[in-house]
């Protein structure tokens, strides 16, 4: 014989959303003054879903699901891709070029503050190279001599 708690591992995944048919018994439920574990033993659904159907009925009264906060994302998933091959491509490419090149490409109206963006998301970062001296040809000669003499120092010689 199986349990209650057995039998819900097995029927539910962990994002799966309840419907709408099963959301009502719930409130019904709690209406009714049965307890959080009495409606999830009833209903076979875990207790922290029939707690979080509750806790969102009170403020709302509804159990209908509602839009996710915040403004939905500008670029796609194929404008990222766009956007990440474009870059591999060329490194040198400037944003404002970038941005102007994802509008002839996916028709895409983007900023170059939001490419730049996406692109810090992606985990590329724009930075200038480092300033190396610049060595001159009297210089290099000079130094030429000395690296050669230098090549078969042993690890005391280069402390030292």
């Amino acid at each position: 014989m199986q349990t209650a708690s057995t039998n819900i591992g097995e029927r539910m995944g962990r994002s799966q959303e309840l419907s709408d048919s099963k959301r009502g018994p719930v409130i019904g439920g709690h209406l009714g003054n049965k307890s959080i574990c009495d409606i999830s033993w009833l209903l076979n659904i875990l207790r922290s879903t029939v707690s979080g159907i509750i806790t969102k009925w009170k403020p709302l009264g509804t159990t209908a699901t509602q839009p996710p906060s915040g403004r939905p994302r500008h670029m796609t998933g194929r404008g990222q891709r766009m956007l990440k091959r474009t870059v591999r491509r060329s490194r040198q490419l400037s944003a404002e070029s970038i941005a102007k090149d994802l509008q002839t490409w996916c028709g895409l109206q983007m900023s170059p503050t939001t490419v730049r963006r996406e692109l810090h998301g992606m985990g590329f970062h724009g930075r200038t190279a480092a300033s190396k001296p610049s060595i001159t040809k009297c210089n290099a000669k000079r130094r030429m001599p000395w690296c050669k003499a230098c090549r078969h120092w042993t690890l005391e010689q280069i402390l030292a």
